[in-house]
């Protein structure tokens, strides 16, 4: 009997103890988290009984090397509405279905769904907006907001890209330099009861947003209008399939303009341009799931850039790269003499001169100034495979040039080890490989301006909105690619392109130019469609401006030298002077001499 009672004490006394245990596990435990993670919880209860809505920032601008305001943004509003606040749910639905120009039915279900907050409609115009506000509806919420707007609609469209519906940029430009235009976005933060109502004269607190930071950029309005007129003329002059123009300065790789027509409207950038609409024709018909990736191929080729993403042969205006390798390697000198009777045979191939007849006899200036292929089939042969592949690494054809653009597309050359005399011919003249058009702008523009490999680019500086300076942009220049005497052989005989040879369709009274002409072939061969291209700089002694102009599947005439030479005479005529390029006094006095001779 004794030996029960001690044994039911002795349990009792361990249950106590136990008891006592859990209970100071669970004061400790309820002291650790009120006063050690008092500040945590606390906090977590707040955001409990926080309404969170977005003020957005203010992307930056992008400004011309002229201070002209080529992106910026409109104010508009975005409506949302919050289910627990409403008291008069039908006047509400009535009263965003007319101003928001929506069916009553979407509105609706935007009203009733029960959530925090809801979204009836972003992107609204500022004055819908306020008329929204001034009827004074509760549970629904009118925020400011920004939309991108582009004032020149198609100018320079596929530069400067454009932004998606949350202001963030996706092509061109707008998404290459989206880490400093996109800004910060703010906040308002709303006290709400258990029920979601928001608590009246509890006040809201505000996170100010930090706008983007404004792009300046070396694109010239002017010269970018100049260069759009030129190419449109040219396009419908000639029913091509697209035009496209690129102004530089060879000798720190800013890019004046780039034009690829025809542009599209940056304001409706997923609006088709009209030579595109074909899919659209039946509006009425339903969206079927095929029409929707025939209609997003169709955006994706309308918002490509040319210049950057797209690859061509080059044709004969690829001699300038030639002839720099010969003259470097040593193979070919001025006086060098050649003879052209329209063809040349290479193995069993025989790869004929634009001119069938032939040139006879001439030298190497001659051979350059007519553009005759059989002299640069020569010295592609002295050059030899492994040469002419040291020189496209050493002048780099072989890498991108890293212009500030997304999406720019490689060299496509032969394996060198599939290279025989037969493609070290065609190489020689500039077919049967592709670069970019802004491979070939830099290349040559890094050949002539001395020997200074640049980088093509847009980017000059970021700022904030009071002009103070956050950011100079810089690129790589590696020096020495050519030497300065190559560079000098190479501006004199591309002078005499234009003022006497095939080139001659670009010459400007008063003014030395530099260039050469080119007619490359599409592929496949049979389709019989062609490239006419022309690439001219001034002035010729020391190259301050560089244009390359491609005329896409010209109808008719379709040479190089007469299709577009012209056109990069009228680009000059208009911005030489404009740049501050003056005439060349003696050149015009020997230009008098001749003619009264």
């Amino acid at each position: 009997m004794l030996r029960n009672k001690t044994y039911n004490r002795r349990k009792l006394l361990v249950i106590l103890a136990v008891v006592l245990l859990i209970l100071a596990m669970l004061a400790g435990r309820l002291v650790y988290l009120m006063v050690f993670c008092s500040e945590y919880y606390g906090q977590k209860a707040e955001d409990l009984h926080e309404r969170e809505r977005d003020i957005k920032a203010a992307r930056g601008k992008i400004i011309d090397a002229t201070g002209t305001v080529l992106a910026t943004n409109r104010t508009v509003c975005t409506i949302s509405v919050i289910h627990s606040q409403i008291e008069e749910p039908e006047e509400v639905i009535r009263v965003l279905a007319k101003e928001l120009e929506m069916e009553e039915e979407t509105v609706r279900k935007r009203v009733e769904k029960v959530s925090s907050i809801e979204r009836v409609k972003s992107n609204v115009d500022k004055e819908a907006g306020d008329r929204i506000r001034n009827y004074g509806l509760a549970g629904v919420k009118v925020d400011e907001d920004y939309k991108r707007y582009y004032p020149y609609g198609t100018l320079a469209s596929k530069v400067l890209g454009f932004t998606g519906g949350d202001n963030q940029g996706i092509v061109g430009l707008e998404v290459m330099y989206e880490d400093y235009l996109k800004g910060k976005n703010g906040k308002i933060l709303t006290l709400t009861d258990a029920r979601g109502i928001e608590i009246e004269n509890a006040g809201e607190r505000r996170q100010e947003p930090i706008d983007g930071y404004n792009l300046h950029v070396s694109l010239d309005y002017n010269i970018q209008m100049y260069c759009e007129q030129a190419a449109k003329k040219a396009m419908e002059a000639k029913s091509a399939d697209g035009v496209s123009v690129i102004v530089m300065n060879p000798s720190n790789g800013e890019i004046m303009a780039m034009v690829n027509v025809p542009e599209f409207d940056l304001n409706q950038p997923f609006t088709l341009i009209e030579r595109d609409k074909k899919i659209e024709q039946d509006e009425q018909s339903p969206e079927t799931e095929q029409k929707a990736e025939e209609k997003q191929d169709l955006l994706n080729q309308m918002w490509r850039n040319p210049c950057i993403n797209d690859t061509y042969e080059p044709g004969s205006v690829f001699k300038i790269i030639t002839t720099a390798s010969a003259f470097e390697e040593g193979v070919v000198s001025l006086k060098d003499q050649f003879f052209c009777p329209g063809y040349k045979m290479v193995e069993d191939r025989r790869i004929h001169c634009h001119k069938r007849t032939g040139h006879g006899s001439e030298d190497f200036t001659q051979g350059i100034m007519n553009s005759c292929n059989p002299v640069f089939i020569e010295l592609g042969l002295r050059l030899g495979v492994d040469n002419v592949y040291k020189y496209f690494e050493q002048f780099g054809l072989l890498d991108r040039t890293g212009i500030d653009l997304p999406g720019e597309a490689s060299t496509i050359m032969h394996n060198k080890k599939n290279v025989g005399p037969v493609e070290l011919a065609t190489i020689s003249f500039g077919q049967s490989f592709q670069i970019t058009p802004i491979q070939l702008a830099t290349t040559v523009s890094s050949l002539v301006n001395g020997g200074n490999r640049v980088t093509p680019h847009f980017g000059v500086s970021v700022k904030d909105d009071q002009g103070e300076l956050i950011e100079t942009l810089s690129y790589d220049i590696e020096e020495g690619i050519v030497g300065e005497e190559t560079s000098q052989v190479l501006r004199t005989v591309l002078e005499k392109v234009v003022s006497e040879g095939s080139g001659k369709r670009a010459f400007i009274e008063g003014f030395s130019i530099g260039g050469k002409t080119a007619t490359s072939q599409t592929l496949p061969r049979s389709a019989n469609k062609y490239i006419s291209s022309f690439l001219g700089f001034a002035p010729a002694e020391d190259p301050q401006v560089l244009a390359l102009v491609i005329i896409n599947n010209p109808q008719g005439i379709y040479y190089g030298g007469t299709i577009a030479a012209p056109v990069v005479k009228e680009i000059f005529s208009n911005i030489l002077p404009y740049l501050g390029i003056e005439k060349d006094e003696t050149a015009i006095k020997k230009e008098a001499e001749d003619s009264e001779n």
